[in-house]
Parts: C-alpha cells; sequence; structure tokens
C-alpha cells in the first residue's frame, strides 16, 4: 500500500450521503439500546461495545431507561455518598472523562470529534444532601411547579472570544487571573481541569488523525489536513474557515458532554469573517463553506439564529447565513436552524427557509419573531442595543451571549394545577357560594403564591449550584466569571434574568370557560355536580355524556370564545404574577410560554379538570390551543390565538402548527407559508415551529416506526426522529396532527 499515492477522493455530496449514511446506523443503534429519547439527543453516538457498559438511570419523568457509559471512566467522589460535588472535583473528573473519551474521526468528514458520552452520565447524585432543600422543594410540590433547584446551563457562551483566544489563551487567561482571586482556587483549579482535558482530548484526535492517513489512500490527504488542524487548536486559535468550524465543533462537542450546554447562537456572523478572508485569498468555495458546516451539524444539532438585527438595528443577513441553511438543507436530519422574521430581515432567507420547509418535511427550519422578542426585552427596561444582542440559543430561548445567567427553560408554572388547587379551595369553603368569580380570584391568589415559591427558587440555585456543579464549560467564554473568579451561576456574569414558563394554557383556559359556559350560564351541571365528576374521573356513563359536555363548550383557539378571553385572561394575570416583583434576593424574571415535552409528564399528577381532561392526561402543549380546539382548525385561527397571548417580554411563546402536504394544491404554498409565519409575527408572535406531515404516513410510522427510521417530526422546540420517541410523545404528535388536519384538506 503506498498511501502518498494520488487517489481520487470522493465528492463533496458522496462524502455528505456517507455521513448521513453513517448518521441513521448510530441512530438505530441507540434506538435500540436505549430506547425512547423524548428529547433532543444532541447527535450523541454510542462509545465502541469494547468501551461501553450500560445501566439503568432514573429520567427526569420518572421513567427509568438504558443509560450508556464509558466503563473506562470511575469518578473519584469527594462525599460520602460516592458523588462528587464543587468546582475542583468537578473539573479533575470532566478532565478524567476527557482522557479516557474515544478518539472519534470519520474519514469522510473534515471535521474531527463526536460527544460519546451520555447527558450528566459521569454524576451519579445530582444534588448535594447536604444543601438541604427539602421544604423548598415541599413548597413547589403543591403547585406542580418545576423549580430552578439543580438546573444547569441554559444560558448562551461568547463563541467569539473562544475563537479569538484559542484554548491556549483561554489557559493563559485562567492563569493571569488566577492569582489575584486567591479567595476562588477552586474555582480556577475547575476550569484548568477542564481546559487540560479539552487540549488532550484535540491533541489525540490529531495524533489519530495521522494515523488514519497512514493506513488509508482514499481519504489520505484530509486526513493529514485534519491532524494538521488539530494539533494547531490544541493552544492557538482558528486561522481558516475549517479551523474556526472545527474549533466551534470541539467546544459544542464538550460543552453537551459536561452538562448538555452549548448552542451557536449566530453562527453566520461569526463565521462570516473567515469566510470572507478566505473567499479573498482564494483558499476557500462556497461548496467547501456547506460541506465544513454540515459536518459541524452531523455531530451537533446546536442552536443557531440566521440574520437579525446587529447593534444598530440593520439586518446582519449575509453570505453565510444562506450557506448554513442549505447544509441543513443538504443533510436532512434534525437540527435547530432559526430563521428570523422582521420588518427589516432580508426577504429573500425568509423565502428560502420556508422553502428548504417545505421540500424537506423534517421542521427545518424554524421561525424567530426577532422584532417581537426585541422590543419585549426592552420593555424590562435594557436598552434595546441591548435587546438585540439577544441571540437565539434554544428550543424557545435567548440570551445575551456570555453575559447573560437566565436558567431559560427550565422553571415551568404548571397552571392546570394552579387551576386544581384554587378550585379545591373553593368548594372546600362552606362560607362562600361558589361562582366563576371566586373561582378566579383564588386562582390569582395561589398564582402569586407559586411565584413567591419560584422566587425563593431561584435565590436558593443563586446562592448554592456554584458549590454543587458549576458552569466550568460555560464560564470559559463568559465575560466576567475568570476576571471575578466567580462562577456564571453565582455572580460571575453581567445579567440575572431569570425565565419562567406557564404551562398548560389552554388546560385551564378550557377549564374556566366550560365552568363558565356550562355550569354559570347554560346550568348544566352544578358545582357539587361538576366536583363529583372530576373526583370520579367522569366515570361511568353519566360521567362520560358530563364530560362530553363540558369538553364541548367554546374552546380557545376558537375565535372569539369564552375559550379565547380566558386564555388572554390568564396569560396577563401570569405575566403580572411574574413582573409584579423580583426574587428575595432582588433578582429579574421574565415569562414565557412553553412546556417543552413535559406536557406529559406535568400531566400525572393532576386530577380531571373541567375541559373534559382525564385524571393523569398530558396537558396542553406551551401557548397552542388543545388539538381539535375548532372543527376546521383552521391555521389562521391558531396563530392568532397563540399570538393574542405572547407575554411581552422578550422571551418567546412558540406558536406549534402542523400541516399536512395536501394543504394546498396552487404553486403559491411557498407564499402562503410565509404569509401565515408573517402574519402571526406581525401579531406579535415570536417564534413558529412547523411540521409538514402527511396523515397516512404518520399513521402508518406510528403502527410500525422501525418502517420509517428516516421520519423527522419537530416535536416542540427541537426535532426528532420519530422512531426514537416513546409510545407516548409520538402519540402526542399524531393528535395534535390529526386534530389539525382538518383545514389543509
Amino acid at each position: 500500500m503506498n498511501p502518498t499515492a494520488t487517489v481520487s477522493e470522493p465528492s463533496y455530496a458522496e462524502r455528505l450521503e456517507a455521513l448521513r449514511r453513517s448518521k441513521a446506523k448510530q441512530t438505530l443503534e441507540k434506538q435500540r439500546l436505549r430506547g425512547a429519547m423524548d428529547f433532543d439527543d444532541h447527535a450523541v453516538i454510542l462509545p465502541p461495545e469494547e468501551l461501553r457498559e450500560t445501566v439503568q438511570t432514573l429520567g427526569g419523568s420518572g421513567v427509568y431507561f438504558t443509560d450508556v457509559l464509558l466503563k473506562s471512566f470511575k469518578p473519584i467522589p469527594n462525599h460520602p455518598n460516592g458523588a462528587f460535588y464543587g468546582p475542583r472535583a468537578t473539573g479533575e473528573n470532566f478532565r478524567r472523562l476527557l482522557e479516557v473519551h474515544p478518539v472519534c474521526i470519520d474519514p469522510m468528514s473534515s471535521l474531527a470529534g463526536a460527544y460519546v458520552a451520555n447527558f450528566m452520565s459521569y454524576r451519579t447524585v445530582p444534588w448535594n444532601p447536604d444543601i438541604d432543600c427539602t421544604e423548598l422543594l415541599a413548597e413547589h410540590t403543591k403547585y406542580q411547579t418545576i423549580p430552578a433547584i439543580g438546573g444547569v446551563q441554559h444560558m448562551c457562551q461568547d463563541m467569539e472570544m473562544g475563537l479569538k483566544l484559542g484554548w491556549g489563551g483561554i489557559l493563559e487567561k485562567i492563569n493571569h487571573y488566577r492569582p489575584l482571586n486567591p479567595q476562588s482556587e477552586d474555582f480556577f483549579a475547575g476550569l484548568e481541569h477542564v481546559v487540560l482535558g479539552i487540549q488532550n482530548l484535540i491533541r489525540r484526535h490529531a495524533e489519530g488523525a495521522r494515523q488514519m492517513a497512514a493506513e488509508q489512500e482514499e481519504m489520505h490527504q484530509n486526513l493529514l489536513e485534519m491532524a494538521e488542524i488539530n494539533q494547531h487548536l490544541v493552544s492557538n486559535p482558528p486561522r481558516t474557515f475549517r479551523e474556526a468550524c472545527q474549533w466551534s465543533l470541539w467546544y459544542q462537542s464538550v460543552a453537551r458532554m459536561y452538562n448538555s450546554s452549548g448552542s451557536l447562537g449566530r453562527f453566520d456572523m461569526i463565521l462570516l469573517p473567515y469566510y470572507e478572508a478566505d473567499i479573498k485569498a482564494g483558499i476557500l468555495t462556497d461548496k467547501e463553506a456547506i460541506f465544513h458546516i454540515a459536518c459541524h451539524l452531523v455531530r451537533d444539532t446546536a442552536y443557531i439564529q440566521l440574520g437579525g438585527p446587529d447593534l444598530a438595528g440593520k439586518d446582519a443577513t449575509n453570505p453565510v447565513s444562506f450557506l448554513i441553511l442549505e447544509a441543513a438543507h443538504r443533510l436532512k436530519i434534525p437540527a435547530n436552524v432559526g430563521v428570523c422574521v422582521g420588518r427589516d430581515v432580508e426577504p429573500k432567507l425568509i423565502r428560502r427557509g420556508v422553502e428548504v420547509l417545505m421540500e424537506d418535511r423534517i421542521g427545518v427550519p424554524k421561525f424567530l419573531g426577532v422584532d417581537n422578542t426585541v422590543a419585549g426585552f426592552a420593555a424590562n427596561g435594557f436598552p434595546v442595543e441591548l435587546a438585540r444582542e439577544r441571540v437565539y440559543a434554544g428550543c424557545h430561548w435567548l440570551a445575551i451571549p456570555g453575559r447573560e445567567y437566565a436558567l431559560m427553560d427550565i422553571v415551568k408554572v404548571n397552571l392546570a394545577a394552579i387551576f386544581e388547587v384554587a378550585m379545591k379551595d373553593m368548594l372546600a369553603d362552606s362560607t362562600v357560594e361558589p361562582n366563576i368569580e371566586e373561582l378566579w380570584s383564588r386562582y390569582q391568589k395561589h398564582l402569586r403564591s407559586a411565584m413567591d415559591t419560584i422566587g425563593k427558587g431561584f435565590d436558593f440555585q443563586y446562592e448554592h449550584n456554584h458549590k454543587v456543579f458549576p458552569e466550568l464549560v460555560l464560564d470559559l467564554l463568559c465575560q466576567g466569571t475568570i476576571e471575578k473568579g466567580l462562577d456564571a451561576s453565582n455572580g460571575g456574569v453581567e445579567f440575572y434574568t431569570f425565565g419562567v414558563d406557564g404551562s398548560a394554557l389552554a388546560t385551564a383556559a378550557d377549564s374556566f370557560a366550560a365552568a363558565e359556559h356550562r355550569v354559570e350560564k347554560q346550568h348544566r351541571l352544578t358545582w357539587k355536580q361538576l366536583q363529583a365528576h372530576l373526583e370520579s374521573n367522569w366515570a361511568g356513563p353519566e360521567g362520560e355524556r358530563a364530560r362530553i359536555t363540558m369538553k364541548n363548550s367554546p374552546r380557545f383557539g376558537s375565535g372569539n370564545s369564552l375559550g379565547d378571553e380566558w386564555a388572554v385572561r390568564i396569560a396577563r394575570a401570569f405575566t403580572e404574577a411574574v413582573k409584579a416583583k423580583p426574587t428575595p434576593r432582588g433578582f429579574m424574571m421574565i415569562p414565557g410560554l412553553f412546556s417543552w415535552v413535559l406536557n406529559l409528564s406535568m400531566g400525572k399528577n393532576i386530577g380531571a379538570t373541567p375541559n373534559g381532561r382525564h385524571a393523569g392526561d398530558g396537558i396542553s402543549h406551551g401557548a397552542n390551543p388543545d388539538p381539535g380546539f375548532r372543527k376546521d382548525g383552521a391555521p389562521t385561527a391558531i396563530a392568532v390565538a397563540v399570538a393574542a397571548v405572547q407575554p411581552g417580554y422578550g422571551n418567546a411563546s412558540p406558536l406549534q402548527i402542523d400541516l399536512d402536504p395536501s394543504f394546498s394544491h396552487g404553486a403559491d404554498d411557498v407564499e402562503k407559508v410565509s404569509a401565515l409565519i408573517r402574519g402571526h409575527c406581525d401579531l406579535g408572535g415570536t417564534q413558529v415551529n412547523i411540521n409538514i406531515l402527511s396523515k397516512e404516513k404518520i399513521l402508518e410510522a406510528h403502527k410500525d416506526p422501525s418502517k420509517f427510521p428516516d421520519l423527522i417530526v419537530r416535536v416542540t422546540g427541537f426535532s426528532a426522529y420519530f422512531a426514537s420517541l416513546s409510545p407516548e410523545m409520538r402519540q402526542f404528535v399524531v393528535d395534535r396532527l390529526l386534530c389539525e388536519d382538518g383545514a389543509q384538506q
């Protein structure tokens, strides 16, 4: 064998197809071994068989799943319970994990590395039992709220800082500020361990690429270039577009491995200087740029914002915006690319985004109502220039890169649970005659009480999380953390704007509407009869008749209905409760409406509700009306309904809409969908997630997911392989599509 012989390499299209096949094989293996994954899997791949072991892990929804670990990694505890806590121990153990992480190189890719360890698999006990939060967690349980305590990441790093410094520069920065903050020695030790672990990981991949180059002919030159690039990046900042993509992928992979953090933010703006320099130097073509981006996306589903205003308000859409969109289009795998929609955003970008959405039918891209999120964040009292710095960085949320710690998409207020508490409270009080306004008064009281508890939870998290599991990887690319010797979760960054999401809006609104319509206005039931049906979970023929009667009351989304009125009323009350006062320590809270995929688990502990829902069933999804909200399920109706309940303070409350490919038979489908998106944003909408799926295909896939291994759906803020979802989550997607399908025939 002569590895230096001239051998024709496959084309970029052939290499991309090879990467897609590898991705499909890895996904099938995860489905077989790990089972259901009702979350964004971040393109994690399993360790080689000889390096893996499986354990049963209790998931956030209370269900055990098979976790796959690197058996060569054994953490060293610093606590009697066998776990480790604090920055030094966390950094040391994470470094150990990186040093046994296998070398992952696909010779067809232009970039080395992959994430080969499951989310937080190296941590055995998430919270330190010595820091007691039992009483505070019990307060959260009363209203079924999901607390901030133990929450991690959900902020955005300053990627430009990392690209400018490189790992060697970051290490120099740590060593510079370390003696200036002697009180934070453990923190700096933890940071140093993380960087040294990353450098070791990159160095081993450079060596691995060089060894592979010596053993094969076909991709010999590519592997030599990969080796040279990664050897340079061990300590130095990137010089070229390809090197910038490689550096970014290393950061993303490590951040995912650490605590599932990391995002790409405004990746088109971040990569633009490298693109322009390489194009000018004649060392890069658009074909090559698309390929490098695609190699990044196949290894990481990070959140990307395309277009949108710069600090002066001018649209920042550029050639790289279109290249990123094209890379996602050619890959056709789960990705989280968001295209900005606004008055000044380049119309060609929006149109191209809709074209890709409709052609690929995998829920990519999503659309970001950037004018409204900017104006909303400014409504908190921040300068509009600062609001423009916020970037799309998660399922529905935004953050100022490297400067804002917000725990977005962590805390959830279960508006249906608050309804249940308020109704039981009213019906147990013999001194009052039950009525809808009395119920509303008690609902508001309990909503405010829930917010008081949530505020205390945020403060507790701020005071203690850095002692349990600090944000070490994010700390590396934050403004102020290294300089002050403080973790991002505890004073290291400039802004603390804690996100609070309201969930189950339609469940609560339709319950109020049904009670008012059927009990107070029509007298079809008494309050006592309604209470009995709820307590029996609509048992028996009489209970089922009552349930159908209540369910068929005027619902949220049907247009100018009691349900719509109650949804707006509840959304405003929720927003006012969040904004009424800061946390006890004085931190700002910002409202949004979102449930992520917790709509199933959040309903398990709630009894039957007056909207006809059975006990234990899932709650409504995000800001959306419940499926079947009106007979025609009109897309315009749902767009208007969701726009009407936006809190308006900078956090998105997404519109999730599912369209059948047969919704229109004309040549102007792109214009129709574009008009729907723009119309929603013009009404105040902040984000639009769209699936285009045929009813027949989704039903067949639900019966036997294995027949459709490539079927991708946008579940909520993220997209995923349909076959990777649990039967319950697949059913949720199916129900949503079938009930909204009527308008598209």
